[in-house]
């Protein structure tokens, strides 16, 4: 979910009912043992670590293509197909089981058994669609001939190893196969083990002959704050199958799988994100992306020349100042936690979608981590910390370009600025992000930071980013009104 990157718990009834139509429990056992016969066998692979390592989440995402300045006046749309992050896994999840492009004209067979509002209906009240289950499933599901479920113990070298070989290899591509998500070891230790992460929670499909790791989907729990209420929730993300057993519906059953684990945990709800329109949104987003490297985005085709445009024009109009403008910002430390508790609390209260932070998932998630995660906050002169804002690190390897490999993006998190403005806090963070060597900046339309897009020279990408609320309705709200960034 992302999320981005995200996902949610799917009723079990109607994933037996995709499952029958799918025929994954039958059927199609002599194609699977021929198909598991030509897979290959683990092989070791050594994730980069530490520091400069390359990192991209989740949670599956469809990509985007982005949009950069064409003039010195105007900014024109690129022609590039770069991924975006919280076009998350489900997406491809569902599309891969057979979901329209065209969703307004859809008969949704799966999505119209499921506790989601249908396109086109009205909701003005807020809460749950279905009670709690009582009746939770307690023995797994059953997986096609030839393959097992695992338990993926992330504090395990060779296995987090494992899962990132799964991710860097077979996770989405743009639909040009330009750009892929590049996920680090340490990316997945931050984002699928925060506080109150459960271990169940990291399931695997494994091919009974040789032990290979060919499907993965995790789940991290979350409070989110719907209009006035207070829900806890579940984030799916990361879900992930090998490019062989696409045709073979594994998404369904993982996905089922999941479900059936979230659910003996007693959460029920949960919140995602994607890229394609499905029943039902209740909002809508679009993603802007800030040039900080424009030379090399136009060799790797992420972005473009416009037509009155040169190179030294477009460099010139996207020059930053070398060094921030704020006084007393600096990088968050420990010490600041309980302050930047209080920030995110007050600024998050004002939206109508939005997290509700506790001290240790602040720790967990704004305390810097080299190449991960990057916080920073303004400290006045009487050392009280009054701003802070966040970006993190999401790498994408660059496919068929001799000159560069990897792209590294930066993406807006959560930023509360309440003694400087909006605009110059985010202004820094360019110029901070630009001297990590991120080659693009992105950020979302949503809380307030259409305040700064057109002024920091942002262009507007060309898709949008859904967001999405399981077995709970509640009115649609616009992007002003959502305080959710989905990893």
């Amino acid at each position: 979910m992302n999320d981005n990157s995200s996902n949610n718990p799917v009723d079990v009834e109607g994933i037996e009912k995709l499952m029958q139509s799918a025929q994954i429990a039958s059927g199609e056992t002599g194609e699977m043992k021929s198909l598991l016969s030509s897979l290959p066998a683990p092989t070791p692979t050594s994730p980069p670590a530490g520091g400069g390592s390359r990192k991209n989440n989740k949670k599956k995402k469809r990509n985007n293509k982005k949009q950069a300045a064409a003039n010195s006046n105007a900014q024109e749309p690129t022609n590039s197909n770069a991924v975006t992050l919280q076009e998350n896994a489900l997406s491809a999840a569902w599309e891969m089981n057979g979901e329209s492009s065209k969703p307004q004209q859809k008969v949704w067979e799966f999505w119209d058994t499921q506790p989601v509002p249908k396109l086109g209906d009205t909701v003005d009240e807020i809460g749950k669609i279905e009670p709690d289950r009582e009746d939770v499933r307690q023995t797994p599901f059953s997986l096609p001939s030839g393959f097992d479920w695992d338990t993926l113990d992330l504090s395990s070298q060779s296995q987090l190893e494992e899962v990132y070989k799964l991710l860097n290899e077979n996770y989405v591509e743009d639909e040009d196969n330009m750009f892929r998500f590049d996920y680090s070891a340490d990316f997945l230790q931050w984002a699928l083990r925060p506080p109150g992460w459960v271990q169940d929670w990291h399931c695997g499909v494994r091919v009974k002959k040789n032990g290979l790791l060919v499907g993965f989907i995790s789940a991290v729990p979350a409070m989110i704050k719907v209009y006035d209420r207070r829900q806890r929730m579940v984030e799916i993300n990361f879900l992930c199958v090998h490019k062989k057993l696409r045709a073979k519906r594994v998404a369904p059953v993982l996905i089922r799988e999941i479900t059936r684990r979230v659910n003996q945990r007693g959460i029920f709800q949960a919140t995602y994100t994607a890229g394609v329109l499905l029943p039902k949104p209740v909002a809508k987003c679009r993603y802007f992306h800030r040039p900080l490297n424009p030379k090399k985005l136009v060799a790797i085709k992420f972005s473009h020349i416009g037509r009155n445009q040169t190179m030294q024009r477009l460099l010139k109009l996207m020059r930053l100042p070398e060094e921030p403008q704020i006084k007393g910002l600096r990088l968050m430390e420990n010490k600041d936690v309980p302050a930047c508790h209080q920030l995110l609390t007050t600024q998050l209260a004002k939206f109508s979608l939005s997290p509700v932070f506790m001290p240790d998932e602040v720790a967990h998630y704004f305390i810097p981590r080299d190449g991960i995660i990057t916080t920073y906050v303004v400290e006045n002169e009487n050392n009280v910390v009054t701003d802070m804002a966040s970006f993190f690190t999401l790498p994408s390897s660059v496919m068929h370009n001799s000159e560069h490999s990897t792209m590294k993006a930066a993406y807006s998190y959560y930023t509360v600025a309440t003694s400087v403005s909006l605009k110059d806090l985010v202004k820094d963070m360019l110029i901070m992000a630009k001297k990590t060597q991120h080659d693009v900046f992105n950020a979302l339309d949503l809380m307030d930071n259409q305040t700064y897009l057109k002024d920091l020279k942002f262009g507007m990408g060309d898709g949008n980013l859904h967001y999405y609320l399981y077995n709970f309705k509640c009115p649609e709200m616009s992007e002003k009104q959502v305080g959710l960034v989905l990893q």
